[in-house]
């Protein structure tokens, strides 16, 4: 069964090695053969091999029997391989909602043509491999969760690259090729329309985003990736007088202020979801201090706050200025809520530890992409919590982590996923940690 129309000749880079670092591959970028494709991994790919060599193949699935061609081959012991022909199809394949979607194509998404609760079956196994390889955790119960309002136009903030020519789009997978596009099905529409009808000569990037009032906010980004200039644009078009940046959020009963197109949770119902885990596993006690790391604009501790109560404090570490900022503004009527700005590493988290006089009864952890890491979770470890909750996008970096707790006396009590990006291989998972 063939897969969508014949994909650009010109994919990504596939033969070059990156500026010095020699090419250890074996030749083999634009080769085709016939492979069947074995588990899922990390990435957004399937594991395959052929004449000794692991493929790591997109745009497949799990027992499939697919042709693949070979899009990057820089490594002796792997190959990357788009699947070109589906010989065999999964029973979990489904018709791309995206016609942008393919082999060579936009890299915005992973799983265009997977059926959603195969997607949501193939992430949990993701978390799962990855805490067993990376911590020694066999069969952890994991399942992830969808979330309310379907695969698509969920995307409520979003970065779209500009071509030379003032095009907006999206960049192939493992590619600086800009894919211009008229619309990108997984985005909020009104976002998706703000850029993708547009021509943003001289910009390198555009940022966008819309609140919970149905504001679209753009950011011009020059070619470095700085902002440039923003614009705001209200329900029915009207924009006040001396437009603000700021946007309206509303999650844990509670209003929030953000920058325009600052981080917050991508997904609408994905801050929801995640308020209700944490605030489930840390069991917060009156009286108690809560450390929120990564705090944002205080999403976490200001939905803590309250089961503190008067007597229990708050304290919430960020290190952006602006977020820091917002926090403040987001938590003023809450008086045991406090906000730190300072870098989370070990030289910073250590100062902090000291400053704050006395062990926190709880951790709060949302660390970016890469996660924490050894020497912040060791120091966590160390002031002996009764909990520490872990906020994870990325299943490799958990996994790093807890091994890193497990090491300083902590144990794996319970995790759960959600699936905040439908149609990609990324996955939001929340874990409890407890002293062993």
């Amino acid at each position: 069964m063939a897969e969508g129309p014949p994909f650009p000749p010109r994919l990504a880079s596939s033969a070059r090695a990156p500026e010095g670092r020699p090419n250890r591959g074996l030749g083999w970028a634009g080769r085709e053969f016939e492979v069947t494709v074995g588990a899922v991994a990390h990435g957004g790919h399937c594991v395959a091999r052929h004449e000794g060599r692991v493929v790591f193949v997109r745009h497949s699935l799990p027992g499939e029997r697919v042709v693949v061609r070979v899009t990057e081959d820089r490594h002796p012991g792997f190959c990357r391989a788009d699947a070109v022909e589906v010989l065999d199809a999964s029973p979990d394949r489904v018709e791309r909602p995206c016609p942008y979607s393919g082999p060579g194509r936009c890299g915005g998404c992973d799983w265009q043509h997977v059926a959603p609760d195969a997607q949501r079956r193939l992430k949990a196994a993701v978390v799962r491999e990855q805490l067993a390889r990376l911590a020694g955790l066999e069969d952890v119960d994991l399942t992830v969760e969808e979330l309310p309002g379907g695969p698509l136009r969920w995307r409520s903030r979003a970065r779209f690259a500009v071509d030379r020519s003032g095009a907006a789009g999206l960049r192939r997978h493992r590619s600086h090729d800009v894919v211009v596009l008229d619309d990108c099905p997984i985005t909020v529409e009104t976002a998706a329309k703000a850029v993708l009808r547009q021509r943003w000569p001289g910009a390198g990037a555009v940022d966008v985003s819309v609140d919970s009032t149905g504001a679209v906010t753009t950011t011009r980004l020059d070619r470095r990736g700085h902002p440039t200039s923003s614009r705001v644009v209200r329900p029915g078009g009207d924009l006040p007088e001396e437009p603000s940046t700021r946007a309206e959020r509303r999650a844990g009963g509670r209003d929030w202020e953000v920058e325009g197109t600052g981080f917050w949770q991508v997904h609408p119902a994905a801050a929801d979801a995640l308020v209700a885990a944490v605030t489930d596993f840390a069991e917060v006690r009156p009286g108690e201090t809560v450390l929120d790391l990564y705090a944002g604009v205080g999403l976490f501790g200001g939905a803590l706050a309250p089961s503190a109560g008067p007597d229990g404090r708050v304290v919430c570490v960020e290190s952006d200025e602006a977020a820091c900022a917002a926090a403040e503004a987001n938590l003023a009527d809450l008086p045991q809520a406090e906000v730190w700005q300072g870098e989370i590493d070990a030289a910073g988290l250590g100062e902090l530890l000291a400053e704050l006089g006395s062990a926190p009864d709880v951790v709060i952890l949302d660390p970016p992409r890469a996660g924490a890491g050894q020497a912040v979770s060791r120091l966590l470890a160390a002031t002996a919590a009764r909990a520490v909750v872990y906020v994870a996008c990325d299943p490799a970096a958990l996994a790093r982590d807890v091994a890193a707790f497990a090491d300083a006396g902590y144990r794996l009590a319970a995790v759960r996923g959600f699936d905040a990006f439908p149609m990609t291989a990324h996955v939001e998972s929340v874990a409890l940690l407890v002293p062993a």
